[in-house]
């Protein structure tokens, strides 16, 4: 055969491939149904079994901070300082209220209203929806169309101009409209922080060690992943879509920055100086100065973090509506099994090392993560680089707490869990293999396996 024509026939090979996989995820898309968001109880919200009196104290007083509401100079009553002069929304707990406070996005999203509080003049952007996800903007690059500077920061989706709060500061929004023309902008939804104590107290030996764990079978679905790493420490990173902050203090340190507009001791500097828009010291939320004794807790980042490291996991159901146990347990096998591959990623359980508080020290963490990063392929990138995590690689999301969640995927593009798995099949995907697998499952299988997700 010559070169030409076995080129031809490879090519011919791959279309036909191509075709049969893309009829059987259509098949399998269309033959069982999401069972939706699970009603019943939250299961979640409160704190972790075995806290002291003292961290049950810092857990109270961490929820607290958790859903204080900010705006500008603390003068709107019920409020604190340091809203913004950009920011996301004006409440942590506003953004992580779904199915109770740690949680995410909520039914109605209050990002829609925020940016005309107090008097703000703020246009909301066309992404964000009344009954759609709570989001974060992103510009993938510096300068399109050429493309070739990373961007990546996130754009505030709003300001405080306009505020009754904000005396004369005129900013203007970012311009979403011409980054969406030059698809240079991407979105995020806020990741869950249930047990994410639990979650901060895994070892890394655990992390590698479930990494090298069943390579064969790894193989032959074509899944690798790697884990995140902070540059000088080089210990494992493990919190965010790409796994890109290392501790919770770090990532209450940079939210209350980023989404809030608040400055504080781990990131003291206002992200925009404009000078008329600058109204108290920085940074803005800091150990207490005051005469006396010192505060319990010295500062709200301190306090996020608490509230996060104290907080229960979510709790799954053995049965819903009308999903029996006997499904959920024959999905839960199902997904556990290697012949599919889900649980390759999606590890049913990691270990904690030990912790100041027997709480989280040696616990088993059934949180379905291997928290390491893995390619998902053309469908699912978003061309943001974070630390060693590429393009198109995303952290393995826990799924404990799925049972309740609305909206899913890195930047809420859908509410159906049968898209969301068709979704992980593109160029690319480390998962490809486990779609496949997943799809030739008869239809019942497949809605078991989807039963036992919303039973989480």
């Amino acid at each position: 055969m010559s070169k030409g024509v076995q080129r031809k026939a490879r090519s011919s090979h791959k279309r036909v491939s191509l075709c049969v996989l893309l009829l059987v995820t259509s098949i399998g898309a269309r033959s069982q149904t999401d069972p939706g968001v699970r009603g019943g109880a939250a299961g979640a919200g409160g704190a972790i079994s075995g806290l002291g009196s003292k961290q049950s104290q810092e857990f109270n007083l961490g929820q607290d901070a958790f859903e204080e509401v900010a705006s500008v100079t603390g003068t709107i009553a019920g409020t604190e300082a340091g809203l913004g002069p950009r920011f996301n929304l004006d409440s942590c707990g506003g953004c992580h209220t779904h199915p109770a406070v740690g949680g995410t996005s909520p039914p109605v999203n209050p990002q829609f209203t925020v940016g005309t509080k107090a008097g703000g003049t703020n246009v909301t952007p066309a992404f964000v929806l009344n009954n759609g996800p709570i989001r974060e903007a992103r510009f993938k690059f510096v300068n399109p169309p050429a493309n070739t500077i990373r961007s990546g920061g996130v754009q505030a989706l709003f300001t405080i101009t306009g505020r009754t709060d904000a005396g004369k500061c005129n900013i203007a929004q970012p311009n979403f409209a011409a980054a969406a023309t030059q698809n240079n902008l991407v979105f995020r939804i806020p990741t869950p922080v249930f047990g994410a104590g639990l979650i901060e107290t895994i070892t890394d030996s655990s992390i590698i060690a479930n990494k090298t764990a069943n390579a064969s079978a790894k193989a032959v679905l074509g899944i690798t992943g790697h884990e995140n790493r902070e540059n000088n420490t080089g210990t494992i990173t493990r919190f965010g879509w790409k796994a890109q902050n290392k501790s919770l203090i770090i990532f209450s340190g940079e939210a209350y920055n980023v989404e809030q507009g608040v400055t504080n001791e781990l990131f003291p500097q206002e992200r925009d100086e404009t000078p008329d828009c600058l109204f108290n010291a920085t940074p803005e939320d800091h150990v207490s100065f005051a005469p006396g004794p010192a505060k319990d807790v010295s500062a709200d980042v301190i306090a996020f973090s608490n509230f996060m490291r104290f907080l229960a996991p979510p709790a799954p159901v053995a049965s819903f509506g009308a999903v029996t146990g006997g499904s959920i347990n024959r999905g839960r096998d199902l997904f556990l099994s290697s012949t599919v591959g889900c649980a390759l990623c999606h590890t049913k359980s990691l270990t904690t090392g030990t912790f100041p508080l027997p709480a989280l020290t040696n616990q088993t963490v059934n949180l379905f993560s291997d928290l390491l990063v893995h390619h998902m392929g053309t469908g699912l990138a978003d061309d943001i680089v974070q630390g060693v995590a590429g393009p198109d690689e995303f952290r393995t999301a826990p799924l404990w707490g799925l049972g309740q969640r609305i909206f899913f995927l890195h930047d809420g593009r859908t509410s159906d869990l049968v898209t969301v798995i068709q979704a992980h099949s593109s160029t690319g995907s480390e998962a490809n293999g486990s779609v496949v697998a997943f799809n030739a499952l008869t239809t019942a299988q497949r809605q078991d396996i989807l039963n036992f997700l919303r039973s989480l």
